[in-house]
């Protein structure tokens, strides 16, 4: 039993789960065929209290904390569902919360909350990843208004987003002390986005391509101060990556659950799978792995509930959950057979999707950077 939620976190969990078994489970193949999940399906999550949890009531959220986002993330996991609701809920919010003026979080945030509107951030390029501080996509004044050109790509929520938190550079000398956030509305003129993009995994998550030319919007669309986008950035990315590193976990469990399953009922040579010994020390060295990571990762959970994360501490979890996650999952497929390449059973999509874990939020390169200053 784990111990770090409350009676009221398992409570919420319930719901979370009816939620999930009712309106993604039976839906889910035809988000992926589709490439994207529809709008009327945010909305549902809003109105049940999926969405932005961790926003107060008076900006319309539910005035939850970490925890329950982290019941959410596991609920998503048990049912197989990969969609961008991370992003809409522990980013942009956020930032819009910590940073956003009075005026953008009073007309912003409830819509979000809601699931009115879709959120999205546009930090990547096509020519710049993980180095922010290099990206083309500026923004200059002209009178009340900023002006935006550029591109974003592998853009999570691009194609359904009501608004994306646009990183741009503002002084194009000052490298990563010239970059800002600014938020673009769906419908400004000159705002267009790709079809979703044809992804190996995460089908139903959709991801596109953002364009800006000669975007106006409001110099009040600005989210915090100018400059001071790269700041923002690296303050909140420590909670990305243990949503990342927490959903990880919570993968490893559930596909370890359905493969001790699999393996008991199946049988091969007129023996269970479950009882060949290579089957069992594979099941068992992932369970004693998995079962340390849990330990690690709800102790990273607790330690941001109280003040945040590291940045290092963050980078571990993250390193230690994605890099574990490739390896078993991979194991898991295997001890499938040929129907763990099916799409037929959750093991094989589990495989594809998590595979860009060790890119996204950071790829498995630079987390070990980071935690090699501190060496």
């Amino acid at each position: 039993m784990r111990s770090i939620f409350s009676e009221e976190h398992e409570q919420f969990r319930e719901q979370v789960r009816r939620f999930c078994e009712r309106e993604i489970k039976p839906h889910y193949r035809e988000w992926e065929k589709a490439g994207h999940s529809p709008r009327a399906f945010w909305r549902k999550a809003g109105e049940n209290g999926l969405l932005c949890t961790t926003i107060p009531t008076e900006y319309g959220g539910p005035g939850g904390d970490f925890l329950h986002s982290v019941v959410v993330t596991e609920e998503m996991v048990r049912v197989g569902a990969n969609l961008g609701m991370p992003v809409h809920s522990e980013m942009v919010s956020p930032y819009l919360l910590h940073y956003g003026s009075e005026e953008l979080k009073q007309r912003l945030l409830p819509r979000l909350c809601r699931g009115e509107i879709i959120g999205s951030i546009g930090m990547t390029e096509p020519g710049t990843g993980s180095d922010l501080k290099n990206i083309r996509t500026n923004a200059v004044r002209d009178g009340d208004h900023w002006v935006l050109n550029g591109q974003k790509v592998w853009i999570t929520n691009g194609f359904n987003c009501g608004v994306v938190l646009v990183a741009c550079k503002t002084d194009p000398s000052a490298g990563a002390k010239g970059v800002s956030l600014i938020a673009v509305e769906e419908g400004t003129p000159g705002f267009t986005r790709s079809q979703p993009m044809d992804k190996i995994g995460l089908k139903a998550q959709d991801t596109a391509e953002l364009f800006f030319d000669n975007v106006r919007v409001p110099l009040s669309n600005l989210v915090g101060e100018e400059s001071r986008g790269f700041v923002y950035l690296m303050q909140q990315l420590p909670q990305e990556r243990l949503v990342i590193a927490l959903r990880s976990c919570a993968t490893l469990e559930t596909q370890l659950e359905k493969t001790i399953a699999y393996t008991t009922e199946r049988k091969v040579f007129g023996n269970p799978i479950i009882g060949f010994q290579n089957s069992k020390f594979k099941l068992a060295e992932a369970k004693a792995y998995i079962a340390m990571l849990r330990a690690f990762v709800d102790q990273c959970a607790l330690e941001h509930m109280n003040g945040g994360i590291s940045s290092e501490k963050a980078a571990m979890a993250k390193l230690v959950g994605t890099e574990l996650m490739g390896r078993f999952l991979d194991e898991f497929l295997q001890l499938h057979g040929g129907y763990g390449y099916s799409s037929e059973y959750e093991i094989g999509r589990a495989w594809v999707d998590a595979r860009v874990s060790r890119i996204a939020g950071g790829a498995s390169e630079v987390l070990k950077d980071i935690i090699s200053r501190n060496l």
